[in-house]
Protein backbone atom coordinates (compact mmCIF):
# COMPACT_ATOMS: atom_id res chain seq x y z
CA UNK A 1 0.00 0.00 0.00
CA UNK A 2 1.39 3.39 -1.04
CA UNK A 3 0.99 5.79 1.84
CA UNK A 4 1.86 8.78 -0.31
CA UNK A 5 -1.39 8.53 -2.25
CA UNK A 6 -4.00 11.02 -1.10
CA UNK A 7 -6.85 8.51 -1.18
CA UNK A 8 -5.60 5.40 0.60
CA UNK A 9 -5.78 3.38 3.80
CA UNK A 10 -8.74 1.86 5.59
CA UNK A 11 -12.06 3.43 4.60
CA UNK A 12 -15.04 2.10 6.55
CA UNK A 13 -18.42 2.07 4.76
CA UNK A 14 -20.44 3.28 7.72
CA UNK A 15 -23.91 2.16 8.69
CA UNK A 16 -26.49 4.92 9.06
CA UNK A 17 -27.54 5.19 12.73
CA UNK A 18 -31.32 5.61 12.90
CA UNK A 19 -33.79 6.30 15.67
CA UNK A 20 -36.85 4.10 16.07
CA UNK A 21 -38.81 6.88 14.34
CA UNK A 22 -36.51 6.49 11.30
CA UNK A 23 -34.68 9.77 11.74
CA UNK A 24 -30.91 10.23 11.84
CA UNK A 25 -29.55 9.28 15.25
CA UNK A 26 -27.13 12.14 15.89
CA UNK A 27 -25.73 10.62 19.07
CA UNK A 28 -25.20 7.34 17.24
CA UNK A 29 -23.33 9.12 14.46
CA UNK A 30 -21.08 10.69 17.08
CA UNK A 31 -20.28 7.34 18.68
CA UNK A 32 -19.65 5.74 15.29
CA UNK A 33 -17.32 8.51 14.16
CA UNK A 34 -15.40 8.30 17.45
CA UNK A 35 -15.19 4.51 17.05
CA UNK A 36 -13.49 5.08 13.69
CA UNK A 37 -11.29 7.89 14.93
CA UNK A 38 -9.97 5.71 17.77
CA UNK A 39 -8.80 3.17 15.18
CA UNK A 40 -7.37 5.80 12.81
CA UNK A 41 -9.60 4.90 9.87
CA UNK A 42 -11.55 7.02 7.38
CA UNK A 43 -15.38 7.12 7.30
CA UNK A 44 -17.42 6.56 4.14
CA UNK A 45 -21.05 7.49 4.75
CA UNK A 46 -24.18 6.93 2.65
CA UNK A 47 -22.86 3.96 0.72
CA UNK A 48 -24.32 0.48 0.35
CA UNK A 49 -23.74 -0.44 3.99
CA UNK A 50 -25.32 2.90 4.89
CA UNK A 51 -28.63 1.92 3.20
CA UNK A 52 -28.25 4.99 0.97
CA UNK A 53 -30.88 4.02 -1.60
CA UNK A 54 -33.51 3.87 1.16
CA UNK A 55 -32.66 7.27 2.67
CA UNK A 56 -34.28 10.57 1.76
CA UNK A 57 -32.08 13.30 0.32
CA UNK A 58 -32.72 15.42 3.42
CA UNK A 59 -31.54 12.65 5.77
CA UNK A 60 -28.46 12.05 3.64
CA UNK A 61 -27.65 15.75 3.73
CA UNK A 62 -28.05 15.84 7.49
CA UNK A 63 -25.73 12.84 7.79
CA UNK A 64 -23.12 14.60 5.64
CA UNK A 65 -23.41 17.77 7.73
CA UNK A 66 -23.05 15.85 10.99
CA UNK A 67 -20.15 13.72 9.80
CA UNK A 68 -18.42 16.81 8.43
CA UNK A 69 -18.65 18.49 11.82
CA UNK A 70 -17.24 15.40 13.54
CA UNK A 71 -14.44 14.68 11.06
CA UNK A 72 -11.18 14.03 12.86
CA UNK A 73 -8.06 15.97 11.77
CA UNK A 74 -5.90 13.77 9.58
CA UNK A 75 -8.80 11.68 8.28
CA UNK A 76 -10.82 12.06 5.12
CA UNK A 77 -14.59 11.95 4.78
CA UNK A 78 -15.99 9.97 1.84
CA UNK A 79 -19.66 10.67 1.05
CA UNK A 80 -21.86 8.51 -1.17
CA UNK A 81 -23.93 10.48 -3.67
CA UNK A 82 -25.44 7.66 -5.75
CA UNK A 83 -28.91 8.40 -7.07
CA UNK A 84 -31.19 7.51 -9.94
CA UNK A 85 -31.62 11.26 -10.48
CA UNK A 86 -28.57 12.94 -11.98
CA UNK A 87 -29.26 16.39 -10.56
CA UNK A 88 -29.87 14.95 -7.11
CA UNK A 89 -26.46 13.25 -7.21
CA UNK A 90 -24.85 16.56 -8.17
CA UNK A 91 -26.74 18.33 -5.38
CA UNK A 92 -25.73 15.72 -2.80
CA UNK A 93 -22.10 15.99 -3.90
CA UNK A 94 -21.90 19.76 -3.72
CA UNK A 95 -23.78 19.88 -0.42
CA UNK A 96 -21.30 17.35 0.99
CA UNK A 97 -18.32 19.38 -0.22
CA UNK A 98 -19.82 22.48 1.38
CA UNK A 99 -19.88 20.63 4.71
CA UNK A 100 -16.43 19.11 4.89
CA UNK A 101 -16.44 16.09 2.59
CA UNK A 102 -13.13 15.28 0.95
CA UNK A 103 -14.40 13.09 -1.86
CA UNK A 104 -17.77 12.06 -3.33
CA UNK A 105 -18.39 8.42 -4.24
CA UNK A 106 -20.87 7.35 -6.92
CA UNK A 107 -22.19 4.15 -8.43
CA UNK A 108 -23.92 3.96 -11.77
CA UNK A 109 -27.66 4.73 -11.63
CA UNK A 110 -29.20 1.28 -11.73
CA UNK A 111 -32.65 1.55 -13.32
CA UNK A 112 -31.59 1.60 -16.98
CA UNK A 113 -29.02 -0.81 -18.38
CA UNK A 114 -26.24 1.38 -19.76
CA UNK A 115 -23.86 0.83 -22.65
CA UNK A 116 -20.18 1.59 -22.13
CA UNK A 117 -20.77 4.90 -23.87
CA UNK A 118 -23.58 5.63 -21.41
CA UNK A 119 -21.39 4.78 -18.42
CA UNK A 120 -18.62 7.03 -19.69
CA UNK A 121 -21.04 9.87 -20.34
CA UNK A 122 -22.62 9.58 -16.89
CA UNK A 123 -19.39 9.76 -14.92
CA UNK A 124 -17.94 12.51 -17.09
CA UNK A 125 -21.06 14.64 -16.61
CA UNK A 126 -21.09 13.97 -12.88
CA UNK A 127 -17.41 14.83 -12.47
CA UNK A 128 -17.83 18.02 -14.50
CA UNK A 129 -20.75 19.14 -12.33
CA UNK A 130 -19.35 18.24 -8.90
CA UNK A 131 -17.29 20.86 -7.11
CA UNK A 132 -14.75 18.37 -5.77
CA UNK A 133 -13.05 15.00 -6.29
CA UNK A 134 -15.13 12.03 -7.45
CA UNK A 135 -14.47 8.34 -6.86
CA UNK A 136 -16.09 5.69 -9.06
CA UNK A 137 -17.87 2.88 -7.19
CA UNK A 138 -18.27 -0.43 -9.01
CA UNK A 139 -20.74 -2.84 -7.38
CA UNK A 140 -22.49 -5.19 -9.81
CA UNK A 141 -24.34 -6.90 -6.93
CA UNK A 142 -26.64 -3.88 -6.67
CA UNK A 143 -26.35 -1.99 -9.96
CA UNK A 144 -26.37 -5.18 -12.08
CA UNK A 145 -23.68 -3.64 -14.28
CA UNK A 146 -19.92 -4.07 -14.22
CA UNK A 147 -17.88 -1.04 -15.23
CA UNK A 148 -15.15 -2.28 -17.62
CA UNK A 149 -11.59 -1.58 -16.51
CA UNK A 150 -10.70 -0.06 -19.88
CA UNK A 151 -13.51 2.45 -19.44
CA UNK A 152 -12.32 3.26 -15.92
CA UNK A 153 -8.85 3.80 -17.38
CA UNK A 154 -10.30 6.48 -19.66
CA UNK A 155 -12.14 8.11 -16.76
CA UNK A 156 -9.03 7.98 -14.58
CA UNK A 157 -7.51 10.78 -16.65
CA UNK A 158 -10.36 13.18 -15.88
CA UNK A 159 -8.94 15.87 -13.60
CA UNK A 160 -11.61 15.33 -10.93
CA UNK A 161 -11.88 11.52 -10.97
CA UNK A 162 -9.44 10.30 -8.33
CA UNK A 163 -10.03 6.61 -7.84
CA UNK A 164 -12.06 3.42 -7.92
CA UNK A 165 -13.84 1.67 -5.07
CA UNK A 166 -14.32 -1.82 -6.50
CA UNK A 167 -16.63 -4.38 -4.88
CA UNK A 168 -16.69 -6.82 -7.79
CA UNK A 169 -15.51 -10.25 -6.71
CA UNK A 170 -13.13 -11.30 -9.45
CA UNK A 171 -9.51 -12.31 -8.91
CA UNK A 172 -8.71 -11.64 -12.56
CA UNK A 173 -10.19 -8.14 -12.35
CA UNK A 174 -8.31 -7.44 -9.12
CA UNK A 175 -4.98 -8.46 -10.61
CA UNK A 176 -5.50 -6.36 -13.72
CA UNK A 177 -6.60 -3.37 -11.64
CA UNK A 178 -3.48 -3.51 -9.49
CA UNK A 179 -1.29 -3.81 -12.58
CA UNK A 180 -2.95 -0.75 -14.09
CA UNK A 181 -3.07 1.61 -11.12
CA UNK A 182 -0.77 0.61 -8.28
CA UNK A 183 2.01 2.77 -9.75
CA UNK A 184 -0.27 5.71 -10.57
CA UNK A 185 0.14 8.52 -8.04
CA UNK A 186 -2.99 10.30 -9.28
CA UNK A 187 -5.47 7.41 -9.18
CA UNK A 188 -6.31 5.10 -6.27
CA UNK A 189 -7.68 1.59 -6.10
CA UNK A 190 -9.70 0.79 -2.96
CA UNK A 191 -10.91 -2.79 -2.62
CA UNK A 192 -14.42 -3.50 -1.36
CA UNK A 193 -13.88 -7.26 -1.18
CA UNK A 194 -12.64 -8.00 2.33
CA UNK A 195 -11.72 -11.61 1.59
CA UNK A 196 -8.85 -10.41 -0.62
CA UNK A 197 -7.53 -7.73 1.73
CA UNK A 198 -4.04 -9.13 2.26
CA UNK A 199 -3.66 -10.13 -1.39
CA UNK A 200 -4.53 -6.64 -2.58
CA UNK A 201 -2.32 -4.80 -0.12
CA UNK A 202 0.69 -7.02 -0.77
CA UNK A 203 0.41 -6.37 -4.50
CA UNK A 204 0.18 -2.60 -4.35
CA UNK A 205 -3.45 -1.88 -3.54
CA UNK A 206 -4.08 1.52 -2.02
CA UNK A 207 -6.65 0.60 0.57
CA UNK A 208 -9.63 -1.38 1.77
CA UNK A 209 -13.34 -0.63 2.23
CA UNK A 210 -14.57 -3.37 4.61
CA UNK A 211 -18.09 -3.23 6.05
CA UNK A 212 -16.91 -5.41 8.95
CA UNK A 213 -14.83 -2.40 9.99
CA UNK A 214 -18.00 -0.97 11.53
CA UNK A 215 -17.68 -3.64 14.19
CA UNK A 216 -13.92 -3.93 14.49
CA UNK A 217 -12.01 -1.15 12.68
CA UNK A 218 -8.85 -1.83 14.70
CA UNK A 219 -8.63 -5.30 13.13
CA UNK A 220 -7.98 -3.72 9.74
CA UNK A 221 -5.45 -1.29 11.17
CA UNK A 222 -3.60 -4.31 12.54
CA UNK A 223 -3.89 -6.12 9.21
CA UNK A 224 -2.39 -3.19 7.31
CA UNK A 225 0.44 -2.84 9.82
CA UNK A 226 1.27 -6.53 9.57
CA UNK A 227 1.42 -6.34 5.76
CA UNK A 228 3.61 -3.25 5.84
CA UNK A 229 6.02 -4.93 8.26
CA UNK A 230 6.07 -8.18 6.26
CA UNK A 231 4.71 -10.19 9.18
CA UNK A 232 2.92 -12.73 7.02
CA UNK A 233 1.61 -14.94 9.81
CA UNK A 234 0.08 -11.96 11.60
CA UNK A 235 -1.41 -10.65 8.37
CA UNK A 236 -3.07 -14.01 7.75
CA UNK A 237 -4.35 -14.09 11.34
CA UNK A 238 -6.13 -10.76 10.86
CA UNK A 239 -7.37 -11.83 7.43
CA UNK A 240 -8.88 -14.91 9.06
CA UNK A 241 -10.49 -12.64 11.63
CA UNK A 242 -11.96 -10.47 8.89
CA UNK A 243 -13.33 -13.55 7.13
CA UNK A 244 -14.89 -15.01 10.26
CA UNK A 245 -16.43 -11.74 11.42
CA UNK A 246 -17.83 -11.09 7.96
CA UNK A 247 -19.31 -14.57 7.76
CA UNK A 248 -20.90 -14.06 11.17
CA UNK A 249 -23.45 -11.56 9.90
CA UNK A 250 -23.31 -12.19 6.14
CA UNK A 251 -23.31 -15.98 5.61
CA UNK A 252 -26.75 -17.32 4.70
CA UNK A 253 -28.23 -13.83 4.53
CA UNK A 254 -29.07 -11.49 1.69
CA UNK A 255 -27.23 -8.17 1.58
CA UNK A 256 -30.18 -6.42 3.20
CA UNK A 257 -30.51 -9.05 5.93
CA UNK A 258 -26.81 -8.78 6.69
CA UNK A 259 -27.15 -5.06 7.36
CA UNK A 260 -29.81 -5.77 9.97
CA UNK A 261 -27.49 -8.30 11.61
CA UNK A 262 -24.56 -5.87 11.52
CA UNK A 263 -26.63 -3.17 13.20
CA UNK A 264 -27.76 -5.61 15.89
CA UNK A 265 -24.11 -6.29 16.75
CA UNK A 266 -23.38 -2.56 16.82
CA UNK A 267 -26.27 -2.13 19.24
CA UNK A 268 -24.67 -4.74 21.51
CA UNK A 269 -21.52 -2.61 21.48
CA UNK A 270 -23.57 0.49 22.42
CA UNK A 271 -22.51 2.30 19.25
CA UNK A 272 -25.89 2.74 17.57
CA UNK A 273 -29.33 1.18 17.50
CA UNK A 274 -30.40 -1.81 15.44
CA UNK A 275 -33.10 0.02 13.48
CA UNK A 276 -32.92 -0.34 9.69
CA UNK A 277 -34.83 1.65 7.10
CA UNK A 278 -37.70 -0.12 5.28
CA UNK A 279 -37.80 -2.15 3.15
CA UNK A 280 -35.08 -3.79 5.28
CA UNK A 281 -36.09 -5.57 8.47
CA UNK A 282 -34.48 -6.18 11.84
CA UNK A 283 -33.09 -9.61 12.70
CA UNK A 284 -35.86 -12.05 13.71
CA UNK A 285 -35.95 -12.71 17.45
CA UNK A 286 -35.24 -16.42 17.04
CA UNK A 287 -31.93 -15.69 15.26
CA UNK A 288 -30.56 -13.26 17.81
CA UNK A 289 -29.20 -15.62 20.53
CA UNK A 290 -26.90 -17.56 18.19
CA UNK A 291 -25.67 -14.38 16.53
CA UNK A 292 -24.91 -12.73 19.86
CA UNK A 293 -23.16 -15.80 21.26
CA UNK A 294 -20.96 -16.18 18.17
CA UNK A 295 -20.06 -12.49 18.26
CA UNK A 296 -18.89 -12.72 21.87
CA UNK A 297 -16.54 -15.61 20.99
CA UNK A 298 -15.08 -13.88 17.94
CA UNK A 299 -14.79 -10.57 19.75
CA UNK A 300 -12.56 -12.21 22.34
CA UNK A 301 -10.57 -14.19 19.77
CA UNK A 302 -9.70 -11.13 17.69
CA UNK A 303 -9.37 -8.54 20.44
CA UNK A 304 -6.72 -5.88 19.85
CA UNK A 305 -4.83 -3.84 22.41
Amino acid sequence: MKKNKKYSGIVIPAVTPLTTSLELDIAGVGKLMQHFADAGVHPFIAGTTGESTSLSASLRKKYAETAGQLKTPGTQLYVGISSLVFQEAVDLANHAFDHGADVAVATLPSYYALTESGMLHYFECLADAARGPLMIYNIPATTHMSIPLELIEKLSHHEKIVGLKDSERSDERLQESLQRWSARDDFSHLLGWAARSVVALKQGGDGLVPSTGNLHPALYAQLVKAVEENRDADAEFWQKGSDELGNLYQAGRTLGQSLGALKLLLELEHICGATVMPPLQNVPEEEKPALVEAWQVLKETYATK
